[in-house]
């Protein structure tokens, strides 16, 4: 496989692979450095590439346990919370700021999820995988990621109706 011909087939999913690896490591430089590990890796494994029936689905669970290895090892305890992506123009500061809260508490309670959940929540909510890919990248079956996801909605969902009701009766 020549350089073009690798760029055309993994390209196309480089941002995906990075927004799983932020979702997991939070940090965006721990992310970019997990991007760039993946694809030195798909690099010198180029000619296997082909017996994949799915590269795309190969990366994510290479990403997966690239992220999972980062995390455990003894560097991960500076890895820190920053979500500074949500920006929206023409609402006014007050809804604005209610906006962003609102984001960082769903990002928060993401994160404060059971590994699985917030992986499966990534690919699924955020990545738009299909059941069935979500399910081949973790080794699931697809109706454990609905459980799974359901889940983990339902958490988030309790979650953020106990913070709005909060003072309530």
């Amino acid at each position: 496989m020549k350089q073009s011909e690798f760029l055309k087939t993994v390209m196309p999913f480089k941002d995906k692979v990075f927004r799983v690896a932020k979702r997991l490591l939070v940090s965006t430089e721990e992310a970019e450095d997990a991007t760039q590990e993946l694809f030195f890796k798909l690099w010198k494994n180029k000619s296997k590439l082909k017996d994949y029936k799915s590269i795309e689905a190969f990366a994510m669970t290479m990403t997966k346990n690239y992220c999972f290895d980062r995390l455990k090892s003894k560097q991960a305890n500076n890895l820190k919370l920053i979500h500074s992506n949500y920006k929206e123009n023409g609402t006014s500061l007050n809804r604005q700021i209610e906006l962003n809260d609102s984001v960082s508490k769903v990002h928060e309670l993401i994160q404060n999820l059971p590994e699985q959940q917030k992986l499966i929540i990534q690919l699924r909510d955020i990545e738009q995988y299909e059941f069935e890919e979500i399910a081949e990248m973790l080794n699931l079956k697809p109706t454990a990621i609905r459980v799974s996801l359901s889940r983990a909605r339902k958490t988030i969902r309790e979650q953020l109706i106990k913070q709005h009701n909060y003072g309530i009766s």
